[in-house]
């Protein structure tokens, strides 16, 4: 007898896809309607839905624009306890493959915020674009370097450096060196 052994990736796509069919039928959504709401495919949010997707970091920040979620109730699991450990438990990858994304705690854990960890390649750049408005940003670089740019505004930030923004704001992370920089996201979320 075969055992059939999830990846972590596929497991991701199945969770994701449940809780975003969940979301849909809860407000009453066409797949049209979602298509609409997050410019993403019908088709595409089919497949997701289906578990059939492992969808990029960039899709995933569609969804949650669109529906005006943050992004960890897509990613994150429901538990009384976490424990979230370093390259364990879910994690997203940008399009470009240059941003790892690692949801670390949800808004249902802090209220109206979540935390992610995330690890950006050496020599590349990360453009989630501008998040849905009343998102606020805090990064801290852990490790490493990172230039960020805020509405055509650059700033240069050094391991234990923090910035927040208006995560509604146009933003690309960038990262200047010939290692991984590693950086720590809260993310919070005002009602509208």
């Amino acid at each position: 007898m075969k055992r059939s052994h999830q990846t972590d990736a596929e497991r991701l796509a199945k969770q994701v896809g449940l809780t975003l069919r969940k979301i849909r039928q809860e407000r009453g959504l066409s797949l049209q309607q979602l298509a609409d709401l997050t410019t993403v495919s019908k088709l595409t949010l089919g497949k997701i839905e289906r578990g059939e997707a492992n969808p990029s970091l960039s899709v995933i920040w569609k969804i949650a624009n669109g529906l005006e979620i943050p992004i960890s109730l897509l990613l994150n699991e429901d538990s009384d306890i976490k424990i979230s450990r370093k390259h364990k438990g879910n994690k997203v990858v940008s399009a470009n493959e240059a941003c790892t994304l690692e949801p670390m705690f949800d808004v249902s854990t802090f209220g109206s915020s979540e935390i992610h960890r995330a690890f950006l390649k050496p020599r590349s750049e990360y453009n989630p674009g501008a998040h849905q408005l009343g998102v606020v940003e805090y990064v801290t670089v852990m490790t490493g370097e990172l230039l960020i740019q805020i509405d055509g505004e650059s700033f240069h930030l050094y391991e234990y450096d923090s910035i927040t923004f208006n995560g509604d704001k146009e933003h690309t992370y960038i990262n200047p060196t010939d290692r991984t920089t590693v950086l720590h996201f809260v993310m919070t979320y005002s009602k509208s």
